[in-house]
């Protein structure tokens, strides 16, 4: 098991810091030319994220690693761990920003007045975005990009979350769990280094770092697959 470990590790170290970033770099020409380069990247990102889920799933079955370790269970509260304050401020923050997203994203198909507002807000940031390429724009790539939502939502709550954060724990045992969270959050935001310093690695290490928080006040990476699917899927919203 150690040994598998190991290797989940390294593969977030290097695989999406350093190939995630250059297969972006070739989607962002392919894509000017090809009307197919986004659904093609959008399937080779699902088979990407799904390979090492699977490669986790492979040691649940054949080493004593449990799916209950990598927080696939019934949520239950965990004040303790980190204390009340955090635990409860943070749950407060997170849930605030759920019913931000399901207004958007339900408002977003009934009000004119919100659908409008996104439009406004995407075409704002267009210029400094620097993932705007990889956004779906025909239907066809909307609809690839749900897999792609629900896909990010369950591998990567499996890999960065449960996963991780269970396994420096394991190799590690001496971390405090604040070390063990900004670990598993760096190596996060690194995932997403494709996408800029500040908006990709910087952010997506912060939303890690809370989304850490959640899971062990929840004691389940079940609510953030789902919290994490609304994230993502809201993005193809305000076209």
């Amino acid at each position: 098991m150690e040994y598998g470990m190991w290797f989940v590790v390294i593969f977030a170290l290097i695989y999406e810091p350093i190939f995630g970033y250059r297969e972006f770099q070739k989607f962002k020409v392919e894509v000017k030319t090809n009307e197919n380069a986004r659904v093609k990247f959008y399937k080779n990102s699902i088979i990407g994220l799904w390979v090492p889920t699977i490669f986790i799933f492979l040691l649940i079955g054949f080493t004593e690693l449990t799916v209950q370790d990598i927080g696939l269970s019934m949520p239950s509260l965990n004040t303790q761990t980190l204390g009340p304050w955090v635990t409860y401020i943070v749950f407060a923050i997170a849930l605030l920003y759920t019913i931000g997203i399901l207004y958007y994203s339900i408002g977003y198909h009934y009000s004119y007045k919100i659908s409008e507002k996104m439009r406004q807000v995407r075409q704002k940031e267009s210029d400094s975005t620097s993932f705007l390429e990889m956004l779906p724009v025909t239907k066809r790539e909307k609809e690839v990009w749900n897999y792609v939502s629900l896909t990010a939502g369950i591998t990567e709550e499996i890999i960065y979350r449960g996963f991780l954060m269970f396994a420096l724990s394991f190799l590690f045992p001496d971390l405090s769990i604040w070390v063990v969270i900004l670990l598993s959050s760096i190596l996060f935001g690194l995932a997403h280094t494709y996408q800029g310093l500040v908006t990709g690695v910087i952010r997506t290490t912060i939303f890690g770092i809370v989304f850490s928080i959640l899971y062990i006040g929840l004691g389940s990476i079940v609510p953030l697959i789902i919290l994490h699917f609304l994230i993502d899927y809201l993005a193809k919203l305000g076209d």
